[in-house]
């Protein structure tokens, strides 16, 4: 660690102004007379608190397990054999001092050389412990720490041409300077909003969602369709998900839009000059909608944010024209009544987990049971668009009529819809 002393000094300047003016023999003496005391300060930003993560090559593989000497440096040295094989421990940065810290700049080196690309066959990442790319001017206050993630890893997603022909030493140097925190500091931003969809993806993939909280918002531009806010709407993974036939549309990690994006059909009427139709026939899976949500809206979300969205079994209710639950494979998807509402009428013949066929083939979001959303408690599903409380669609489809899909009005209450009608677009997906 380099403290630089040019940015740590304390200028005590004590100036005694003498004025005098005079004409004959009337003067008059100004003086500015002053004391100043100096506390003292100390600066001590150093290593501590090694933890090697699981699933890190072990044994003979690790030469030397990471250590910190002289407070400012680790070492360590292992051997990857196979693609695949990787290591990975975190550090913390600690301010233990009485001046507070920023980054003021980083080197990575690669036997000496300052890192431009890294050989094919190898990855070698260092990171904030949630993955946050390091950057100057990153503060680090007194009495705080930050915690750093190396990764080294043999990669798997090469050809034969790309791997070693002979075994290779590698060195690798990675160093931080921090200085004296000047009015250009800026604190790390480890929220889900202040996270890029990469790191996102890579922290959900890693199970790293501890900083992750239901209910978290990040807005999305979507282009012509304007700019969103997604919401974190699930997080946990009960037991249920595992039963078969069990949607896992509420399982995992949920986004969800927390507004409403656009207006669409659910379904056109499939029989001309009929104005019932057979507008829920087949579902959602048969639904204009569907097709819509996975092409128009979809296709709108940035290409960074596609790349996380994983393919979700959703299971869906049945209208009065067909027999039984529907099942499909979807990118994006509706929500259905039992992901928002929780039916409390302790009355299994009427009320939405009469209605909506699947209802026991799901469960409440991790959000609106936060809300307490419930079938006569539910303003806390309320969205809006354009400013302005608005009705929206689920998929699921009244089991009592071959025209109706259930929504939610303005209120945030349940509603019949005929399939026609263009209705409020707000659709969930998971990342794996």
């Amino acid at each position: 660690m380099v403290i630089d002393k040019d940015n740590i000094k304390i200028l005590l300047i004590i100036l005694i102004l003498g004025l005098g003016l005079g004409y004959a023999y009337i003067n008059s003496d100004l003086n500015i007379n002053g004391t100043a005391q100096v506390n003292s300060a100390n600066w001590d930003v150093h290593w501590a608190n090694i933890q090697v993560t699981n699933g890190s090559v072990s044994g003979t593989n690790v030469v030397t397990a990471p250590t910190i000497s002289n407070s400012t440096t680790v070492n360590y040295s292992i051997i990857l054999n196979t693609p695949g094989d990787y290591y990975e421990f975190t550090v913390d940065a600690v301010n233990g001092g009485s001046i507070d810290a920023m980054i003021d700049s980083i080197d990575s080196k690669l036997n000496g050389a300052t890192i431009t690309v890294l050989p094919d066959y190898l990855n070698y990442t260092v990171t904030y412990s949630d993955g946050v790319e390091l950057a100057p001017n990153h503060q680090l206050l007194h009495n705080t720490t930050e915690t750093y993630k190396v990764r080294i890893e043999y990669r798997t997603d090469i050809n034969a041409n790309q791997l070693p022909a002979t075994n290779q030493t590698l060195s690798l140097q990675f160093t931080v300077t921090y200085r004296q925190a000047t009015d250009a500091a800026v604190a790390v931003d480890h929220s889900f909003n202040g996270h890029s969809w990469e790191t996102i993806i890579n922290n959900v993939h890693s199970g790293n969602t501890n900083n992750y909280n239901i209910g978290d918002t990040k807005t999305v531009d979507m282009g012509s369709l304007g700019t969103h806010t997604l919401r974190i709407a699930n997080k946990s993974t009960p037991s249920e998900c595992s039963t078969t036939g069990f949607s896992q549309t509420a399982c995992g990690f949920v986004l969800e839009f927390a507004d409403i994006i656009t207006t669409h059909i659910m379904n056109p009427y499939a029989q001309s000059g009929n104005v019932d139709g057979d507008g829920n026939r087949g579902g959602w899976p048969a639904s204009e909608m569907r097709t819509y949500v996975n092409s128009n809206i979809y296709n709108a979300l940035p290409e960074q944010l596609r790349n996380g969205i994983i393919n979700t079994t959703v299971v869906s209710g049945y209208g009065s024209n067909d027999s039984a639950n529907f099942t499909s494979t979807d990118k994006l998807y509706l929500l259905s009544t039992h992901e928002v509402w929780e039916d409390v009428d302790g009355n299994t013949s009427v009320g939405i987990d009469y209605y909506d066929t699947a209802y026991n083939n799901t469960r409440q979001l991790d959000y609106y049971s936060s809300q307490s959303v419930t079938t006569s408690n539910y303003s806390g599903a309320i969205k809006k668009r354009n400013g302005s409380n608005s009705l929206w669609w689920l998929r699921s489809a009244n089991s009592n009529n071959y025209f109706i899909f259930f929504g939610l009005d303005s209120d945030g209450n349940r509603v019949n819809r005929t399939s026609a009608n263009p209705n409020g677009v707000s659709p969930a997906f998971r990342i794996g």
